[in-house]
């Protein structure tokens, strides 16, 4: 066997003397939460009496959502409808407004602000092999100058750590760069996040005892690097990763990673799924409500932390909506009827 193939003594290390989750450690979480129930839970049924689950001001929507309706209509139109459906927030998924015309990071900022939505965040690419890419990687002075004129507080990516494969030594070069970009953005006041999809749940190549996401949270400054986490994805990472290639059982709970660091998950994207086993992810996206992950008890398990109610922004996502008006106007709508249980 060779060496690269043997469990690697320093990411063990670092994964114990951080507190963060290693690829056995699910239980260890188990007086935060207590059982954890089925990642397909029935919905929520929390209406009705009770405080609202979901902190006030914190109700954000990721603009790749209406990515359409910007394209056709401009941000105006887009912005007065997420007004009305009583929206906070807004994360940026580009600057550009297609068809409607030119628009600059000024004139975007106050529109937002003119319609009572806080920018909060924006997902800019990792790396690219065009030199002229808009990318952290190439980029780095261009994507904090236009993140800090729209005054946002987080700058992050969507894109996964996989630049230099999907080794541990490659989720170290990567987790690398992150500590890099992450210094950065604190240096101008931000936060530098990664937003996870299915893949980050993975093992890695050499070392099928390692899930790379523990690589990602172990290698990274927890005061420079933070986590989105969409939680649509992490669950169906749970359903693709729940066994190492060599078959035996690595079951977690993307709630879990929450709990035990709360603080490294500042942002959230809120999707839904139908379970759907035949599916290669193990559900089908539909609009926030509509689905079988138990939102109420996802936010009110992180809100209830420390009692920090306003510690966390949650966004909500669908990656290909059949109309993106009724899916933000019904998502929200959803999240908010969201009552505690008593």
């Amino acid at each position: 066997m060779s060496r690269m193939s043997q469990p690697d003594p320093e990411l063990t290390h670092r994964l114990s003397r951080r507190g963060m989750l290693g690829v056995a450690a699910g239980a260890t979480a188990e007086g935060l939460l207590g059982a954890a129930a089925p990642a397909t839970a029935a919905p929520a049924t929390g209406h009705g009496r009770g405080r609202p689950v979901l902190p006030p001001g914190r109700l954000g929507i990721q603009l790749y959502s209406l990515r359409d309706k910007v394209s056709t209509l401009g941000f105006a139109p887009v912005f007065a409808e997420l007004e009305k459906y009583g929206y906070d927030e807004v994360e940026f998924a580009g600057y550009t407004q297609g068809s409607a015309g030119p628009i600059t990071l000024a004139q975007l900022k106050r529109l937002a602000r003119d319609h009572g939505l806080n920018p909060i965040g924006s997902h800019v690419g990792y790396y690219a092999g065009d030199p002229n890419a808009y990318t952290f990687a190439q980029n780095l002075t261009k994507v904090l100058d236009d993140a800090q004129a729209l005054g946002l507080k987080h700058i992050g990516t969507a894109s996964g750590p996989f630049r230099y494969g999907s080794t541990v030594d490659a989720w170290k070069r990567a987790a690398e760069e992150f500590n890099t970009y992450g210094a950065a953005a604190r240096a101008r006041g931000m936060k530098f996040y990664q937003h996870n999809h299915s893949d980050e749940f993975a093992f890695a190549e050499d070392n099928p005892k390692v899930r790379l996401y523990d690589v990602l949270l172990a290698e990274t400054d927890p005061d420079l690097v933070f986590l989105e986490m969409d939680i649509f994805w992490a669950y169906a990472g749970q359903f693709r990763f729940s066994r190492r290639p060599d078959g035996t059982p690595a079951p977690f709970d993307p709630l879990r990673y929450v709990l035990r660091q709360p603080d490294r998950y500042p942002l959230f994207h809120v999707k839904d799924g139908v379970s759907d086993p035949g599916n290669e992810f193990g559900y089908r996206m539909v609009d926030v409500g509509d689905g079988d992950i138990d939102y109420q008890r996802f936010i009110s398990a992180v809100t209830r932390l420390k009692g920090e109610r306003l510690a966390h922004h949650w966004q909500v996502e669908h990656d290909q909506p059949t109309e993106s008006f009724t899916f933000a106007r019904r998502s929200s709508a959803y999240l908010h009827s969201l009552k505690e249980k008593c």
